[in-house]
């Protein structure tokens, strides 16, 4: 017997979002707990900073980049199947790692397979509520946020918890099973009854004696659904944008993989370098809904990107504060402000990326914007793990490389910004002024120009006469 689809703004949407915050917990909240184990895993494997940074980076960096191959899973099968695939991979590629003996095994199983599968649950938990969700959709996923904080909150606690029992073996192996727990949330994800028309799928063509420009087409046509390289060519807000952001994230992520080696290596004990992650994530419980709802005012509309570079400016920042003094008291201190910044650049990015594209250009944005940005996650953490090698592990210069990325593509975001309102301002102006001089010239007006000068216009009156 074929399911009834649920109703949209029903009741099951909100144990939907339920599911959807559990899941962002579970993935999102992750990757923040792996410096907890970059000792270990150093000791273990015999291994550099820069060899070692390899694995969270790799982790990172499939969760971002695997979005336009979840959106291929969630148009074929739909978010319940690609939810609970991602759940399966995840818990296997943990699984995996327990067993590894190398680093190179390490990067293929909790690297690339669990990134895959975070990335299955998270995009999709995420796609759903969009289905779910029509006039509380800003509320909706400012509430499925606080999954995030609460994820970075619980996960460092229990790593922890689970490395001085189990070590890192055994903590993988418990890791294997918490997520399985994605696939109970994608069982959650009901098809959901939507009055939008269904698209119109066209049949495969008919065959060619030339197959190789069809499929060349057709490769085409794949890429600019999902990977929007043309926007990227015509809209310079995109450009700068995307731009800045890959930039940014060069020094965004190095504090959650070096804050806890740092504090532990300046004598800070191992509960309490654990709990700085910790007091990070419970900050945004409250800050990111906070920051989410103030971002998606009308009011704001306007000023989302300014108020994005003031967050990663705020952010690069910090960062100089924590390199200054690495006491347990003003690490606690850094944290908060750390929190209030993190927030706000989590909250705005993707708000930001819809007011500079069309909205029906927003997914294949969105997907070129997701591999991009994995490129630098990709390549930060070992290019700070390599800064440590070679200044004999001095932690300042991490924070202080973290600050540099954030604060100059803060300060690039915000000016060429600036600069592309300002022309957009007089691209108006001009075609407002042309559009007077050519409707007062057909009157014989007076105008005056944008300098101030006033112009006579004369109508100019042709007699034609017969000869």
């Amino acid at each position: 017997m074929p399911q009834v689809p649920e109703r949209a703004e029903g009741c099951w949407a909100w144990v939907v979002l339920l599911a959807s915050l559990v899941t962002q917990g579970l993935t999102l909240g992750f990757p923040t707990c792996t410096g907890i184990f970059f000792t270990e895993l150093q000791h273990e494997f015999q291994a550099s900073n820069s060899e070692t940074s390899w694995f969270p980076s790799i982790l990172t960096a499939m969760l971002h980049a695997g979005g336009p191959l979840c959106s291929i899973l969630v148009g074929r099968f739909g978010c319940r199947v690609t939810v609970m695939l991602g759940g399966a991979l995840a818990s296997l590629g943990m699984v995996a790692s327990s067993f590894c003996r190398t680093l190179s095994q390490l990067y293929l199983t909790a690297g690339f397979i669990t990134g895959l599968g975070m990335c299955f649950s998270f995009q999709s938990s995420i796609t759903v509520l969009g289905f779910y969700f029509s006039r509380h959709r800003a509320l909706a996923n400012a509430l499925a946020s606080v999954g995030v904080s609460l994820g970075i909150t619980l996960w460092p606690l229990l790593s922890r918890y689970l490395l001085e029992d189990l070590g890192w073996r055994g903590t993988f192996l418990v890791f294997g099973g918490v997520f399985l727990h994605c696939c109970v949330c994608g069982a959650i994800l009901r098809p959901v009854a939507t009055s939008m028309a269904p698209e119109t799928i066209e049949g495969p063509p008919p065959p060619s004696k030339t197959p190789a420009p069809g499929c060349l087409a057709a490769c085409g046509r794949a890429i600019q659904r999902h990977l929007a390289f043309d926007i990227l060519r015509h809209n310079a807000g995109y450009r700068v944008f995307t731009l800045g952001v890959m930039w940014m994230i060069l020094g965004f992520p190095l504090p959650h993989v070096f804050l806890v080696p740092y504090a532990m290596r300046n004598g800070v004990d191992e509960h309490k370098a654990a709990l700085l992650i910790s007091i990070i994530g419970f900050s945004n419980i409250f800050l990111r809904p906070m920051a989410g709802l103030v971002a998606g005012r009308r009011d704001f509309a306007g000023h989302r990107k300014y108020l994005f570079s003031l967050a990663a400016l705020l952010n690069g920042l910090t960062n100089l504060v924590c390199a200054v003094s690495a006491d347990f008291r003003v690490l606690v201190g850094y944290c908060l402000v750390y929190s209030v910044s993190m927030s706000g650049i989590g909250a705005l990015l993707f708000q930001v990326l819809m007011d500079i594209v069309p909205m029906d250009r927003f997914s294949s944005a969105l997907g070129l914007f997701t591999i991009l940005e994995s490129i630098s996650i990709l390549i930060s953490p070992p290019l700070a793990g390599l800064l440590l090698d070679t200044t004999n592990n001095n932690f300042s210069y991490v924070f202080y490389m973290s600050s540099f990325f954030l604060i100059s593509a803060a300060l690039f975001m915000g000016g060429s910004f600036c600069a592309l309102q300002k022309k957009e301002r007089q691209s108006k102006q001009a075609e407002a002024e042309g559009a007077i001089t050519e409707a007062a010239s057909e009157q014989g007006l007076t105008v005056e120009d944008s300098r101030g000068s006033r112009k006579q216009l004369y109508t100019e009156i042709m007699y034609v006469t017969s000869v």
